[in-house]
């Protein structure tokens, strides 16, 4: 909770703007987003749905417009100050999973950790610890290959946790998966806000996968309307 017994804000954005040459594809978008939450991001294909998760996950800016991410002005930070803040607080899945296929499932969720300086053995451990917590114990040591496609997109979303991040981003994280499929990585995405308290940013097709989150956002024009939960 923040001041007052107020919500805390994980995201604030005020009146993003985002043009690609003659294409204005962000007109004006506002929102809000509290810590812990689940929220998804709808609307038609090319209604700036993507741009604006890159966005809000730093891995884009805007051409006017503001954004506060844990109360961080992210974009007045320098570009490596910037980088290595996005490498601490946020959490990326894709619809394409890129795992590394010459690595297990234990190491392709560890690397992460390595790569942030964690030593080998901390971070297998603690990518062992999210592999039980996504129900993979059993395929830990099998490689990408190996895995079906709900099993290599868990792995991603476990990468994605493996630095501890506060924020989830994930970009049609079921676009590629069958029904069945499809419904147990939405469990396990409400989940990840539910029991570990993680703030989640999702765009979607899936009406499944909307139907589980707190808030549902609708792209639609440039402008981001409010659909439900408010």
């Amino acid at each position: 909770m923040g001041v007052h017994g107020q919500p805390s804000l994980a995201i604030e954005a005020t009146d993003l703007h985002r043009r690609f040459g003659d294409l204005h594809v962000l007109k004006g978008v506002s929102v809000r987003i509290e810590t812990g939450r689940m929220v998804a991001i709808v609307g038609k294909s090319g209604s700036g749905k993507s741009t604006l998760l890159h966005i809000l996950g730093t891995l884009d800016r805007p051409n006017s417009g503001r954004l506060q991410v844990g109360g961080t002005d992210v974009f007045a930070l320098s570009s490596t100050a910037l980088a290595a803040w996005r490498n601490a607080r946020l959490g990326f899945v894709f619809q394409f999973h890129h795992l590394l296929p010459e690595f297990t499932a234990l190491e392709n969720v560890a690397i992460p950790g390595m790569i942030a300086g964690m030593s080998r053995k901390a971070a297998l451990r603690q990518a062992s610890t999210l592999l039980d917590f996504l129900q993979l114990t059993p395929r830990a040591d099998h490689k990408p290959g190996q895995l079906s496609g709900g099993e290599q997109q868990r792995v991603a979303i476990g990468r994605a946790l493996m630095n501890a991040p506060d924020i989830l981003l994930a970009d049609e994280p079921t676009g590629n998966l069958d029904t069945e499929t499809s419904a147990q990585v939405h469990q396990l995405l409400r989940r990840i806000t539910t029991d570990m308290g993680k703030t989640l940013v999702v765009v979607t097709h899936n009406p499944e996968l909307a139907g589980l989150s707190d808030i549902v956002f609708e792209m639609r024009d440039g402008l981001l309307l409010t659909s439900t939960g408010e």
